[in-house]
């Protein structure tokens, strides 16, 4: 009994989270600038050069979320969606 519990917990959690992201867990991405990773860039540096904070992190996490990305990681070639106003 509770491990058939626990089984049906784990199904509701997977497809809330499923859910959660097929619906708008992405905002609408329409109109916003786009670049372009090149060979050697990271998503730090790109962050880096598009806010003028100290701190990059916060940019980063917007640029993750905005992307739908799991991790600071890009590769060349990946076209990111940058968060709005951060273009200089």
């Amino acid at each position: 009994m509770a491990v058939l519990a626990l089984f049906t917990l784990g199904v509701l959690w997977i497809g809330g989270r499923i859910d959660m992201a097929s619906a708008g867990g992405r905002p609408d991405l329409e109109g916003l600038p786009r670049i372009t990773v090149h060979a050697g860039d990271t998503l730090w540096e790109i962050a880096d050069a598009l806010t003028e904070e100290a701190d990059a992190g916060p940019t980063v996490r917007r640029v993750m979320d905005l992307n739908g990305l799991p991790g600071p990681e890009v590769r060349p070639g990946t076209r990111l969606y940058l968060p709005e106003g951060l273009v200089r």
